[in-house]
């Protein structure tokens, strides 16, 4: 999903180029489904190690076009740097990992619930863990969440775990990759070099013990592994150049493209069931994201119709 630490854009400006760019990262993010569903029959854990592998090369690639490889090299050389990108490293992989394994677990429902959810559970990280005090729009949205996931609790005899694991992971992640004093795009691949390591090695095992898919299980298994790193990187990074020529308010609007673009995938694609409980408890989530988005706008609007602050 989206990239988390790119530059905030300017507050009172849109650009075509950006809103061109966040989309088409939404829409690759909204159509990713349909390859994890082709790579179902690969365990989640070896589709993941795949994604860590075949993204270091692509991302390095884009940074030394970019010539952005000294703040990499800076990183390297930072003993705390590099104890936060493992942290968000690790947080990411799980999210990764949930989201793969639903997705062909037949569990795409629930995913786009969970990223439905994340912009109001980073809400709640940041009133708990930062004592920043949630407007009465905000409140409303996230007591909507939680009666929605208590109506799906309810219904299952137990917690919505996919979607709960997604935000949660997710929403851990973007609260500490905002500590990292680096780019969208170095952080991303400080994070799969870093990744990289252990995910060779989970790959080579898996190779020589006979269990992976990487050249014995014939060629298509060799190309769908190898696009991971495409699907994986790319819309990452496509994002992360979008993002910082957009208004906040329009990335919080847009943000939802990619996870309803999953729920009707999910629904009229793969035929996942949707009974009554799950209409409630989608209904409840849809009604907290008008109030939150409406209450954002709101407020957008009125910080630029605000005069400009008298110079000091």
């Amino acid at each position: 999903m989206a990239e988390p630490n790119a530059k905030m854009p300017s507050e009172n400006t849109d650009s075509a180029k950006g809103f061109a760019f966040a989309l088409s990262a939404y829409l690759l993010w909204g159509f990713l489904p349909f390859f994890m569903k082709a790579v179902a029959h690969i365990p989640a854990a070896e589709v993941v190690a795949h994604r860590i592998v075949w993204s270091v090369p692509l991302a390095g690639l884009v940074l030394l076009w970019l010539g952005r490889t000294h703040e990499v090299k800076a990183a390297l050389r930072s003993p705390s740097m590099l104890r936060m990108a493992a942290v968000t490293a690790v947080l990411v992989t799980i999210n990764w990992g949930i989201y793969v394994w639903a997705i062909g677990a037949g569990r795409a429902i629930e995913t786009a619930l969970g990223y439905y959810i994340n912009p109001l559970f980073s809400i709640f990280l940041g009133a708990v863990l930062l004592k920043e005090r949630p407007n009465t729009a905000q409140m409303v949205a996230i007591a909507l969440a939680a009666i929605a996931v208590a109506v799906l609790a309810f219904d299952a005899g137990g917690l919505p775990w996919v979607s709960i694991g997604l935000c949660i992971s997710w929403g851990f992640y973007a609260f500490f990759r905002k500590t990292l004093p680096i780019g969208p795009n170095q952080g991303f691949f400080l994070e799969v070099l870093l990744l990289s390591i252990p995910s060779i090695g989970y790959i080579i095992w898996l190779e020589a013990t006979g269990q992976g898919h990487f050249g014995d299980t014939g060629v298509a298994d060799v190309l769908w592994l190898l696009s991971c790193g495409i699907v994986t990187a790319v819309p990452l990074m496509i994002y992360a150049n979008g993002a910082k020529l957009l208004r906040l308010s329009t990335i919080g609007i847009m943000q939802y493209i990619a996870p309803t673009m999953i729920f009707v995938i999910a629904v009229f694609v793969f035929h996942e069931p949707f009974g009554t409980a799950k209409l409630i408890a989608f209904a409840l989530i849809w009604a907290a994201l008008i109030v939150y988005s409406g209450a954002m706008l709101v407020e957008s609007r009125a910080r630029r119709a605000a005069p400009p602050a008298p110079a000091e």
